[in-house]
């Protein structure tokens, strides 16, 4: 499989490199509900499984980033070998993943102002599924803010600490509030 993820097979997966289009900045692109031609049209709920499960390899990729100095071809490839690929849109979580780490740094600096500590004493995991929810709510409007609060708080429930997806619905709530202001109002 041919990605511009392997593009940076030797760079240090400490900041998620993954390959961009040289000079191009890439947002998250809305891909639709369904992947592929092979996926049923009238299928919403399996359209939506497929973009949790984009996230679920997202969160895995940016989390493994965090703990480890991988190169991003090992991750994409361990994420590639994951059991749920088959299941995920992968054109959202190539996008997605590439948006989180492009933006990665202005990401943590909108969250610093709606965490209670700092931002390097989350855990890991909250970290990731908040870089992740942040990056959607940011750079892709096509996704109501809801659905984004929903889809971070899910994660939270099934891969984060006891009661951590309470503290997830909490700052993503302040930070839609933040950017997505005239949504909400709305």
């Amino acid at each position: 499989m041919t990605s511009s993820i392997n593009d940076n097979s030797k760079a240090p997966l400490t900041t998620l490199a993954v390959g961009k289009a040289a000079g191009k900045k890439t947002a998250v692109k809305s891909t639709g509900s369904k992947s592929s031609g092979a996926k049923s049209s009238s299928s919403k709920s399996g359209g939506s499984r497929n973009r949790r499960k984009s996230r679920e390899l997202v969160l895995k990729a940016v989390y493994r980033g965090m703990l480890n100095a991988s190169t991003a071809s090992a991750v994409y490839k361990d994420m590639a070998e994951d059991p749920d690929y088959n299941k995920a849109d992968e054109a959202y979580f190539k996008s997605l993943l590439e948006s989180v780490n492009e933006h990665m740094a202005e990401l943590d600096a909108k969250m610093a102002d709606f965490v209670d500590r700092k931002i390097s004493e989350l855990s890991p995991i909250e970290h990731a599924i908040l870089r992740i929810s942040a990056c959607e709510l940011m750079f892709d409007l096509s996704i109501p803010y809801r659905v984004v609060i929903n889809e971070g708080v899910e994660l939270a429930k099934i891969y984060g600490g006891i009661d951590g997806h309470k503290y997830i619905n909490g700052v993503l709530d302040k930070l839609a509030a933040s950017v997505r202001a005239a949504e909400m109002r709305a």
